[in-house]
């Protein structure tokens, strides 16, 4: 619940800075937390200049708010090739790509699922589940990232039989 307060408080920052927050992390830890915030920027890579920009302003927005007890330190990033999701307009944008989730309360037994993304309807996240579709509350979520898709570089030959 933490994680979403602070990521309303940190959005309009973000946002202000003509870039995406996909969402805040907080890991509380003895004496030193960590804030880890996600940014995207629409059309192109994120750049150091980016993730200082909002280090600063996120900075000084917490300072003047002081939501977290005692010290943390804060990291800004752009998502990676395992980007994390957050919202489920999130989910929707990488229909048809893998995903991991793992939710709250168990769903059939299960806790944790890998698929692909099927959609969002309403609030619900549909993800298929060795062929059968699952789904998933959006609030059930604890934790969703994508699954990295590698491609094999050009004209490289691919795993198979050697031919002379």
């Amino acid at each position: 619940m933490f994680n979403r307060e602070l990521t309303q408080l940190l959005m309009p920052v973000v946002t202000d800075l003509g870039l995406e927050c996909l969402g805040v992390e907080y890991s509380p830890s003895q004496g030193n937390g960590l804030v880890r915030v996600y940014i995207d920027a629409a059309g192109r890579a994120v750049t150091v200049d980016d993730c200082e920009a909002v280090s600063r302003q996120v900075s000084a927005t917490l300072d003047v708010n002081d939501p977290i007890p005692g010290r943390y330190t804060l990291e800004v990033s752009s998502p990676g090739l395992d980007r994390p999701l957050y919202a489920p307009e999130q989910f929707a944008r990488f229909a048809g790509r893998a995903a991991k989730v793992e939710v709250n309360l168990a769903i059939a037994g299960r806790r944790r699922f890998q698929g692909t993304i099927l959609g969002v309807e309403g609030e619900d996240v549909l993800l298929e589940q060795d062929g059968t579709p699952v789904r998933i509350a959006h609030a059930n979520i604890h934790k969703a990232k994508l699954v990295p898709q590698y491609e094999e570089p050009a004209g490289k030959p691919g795993k198979g039989k050697k031919t002379r």
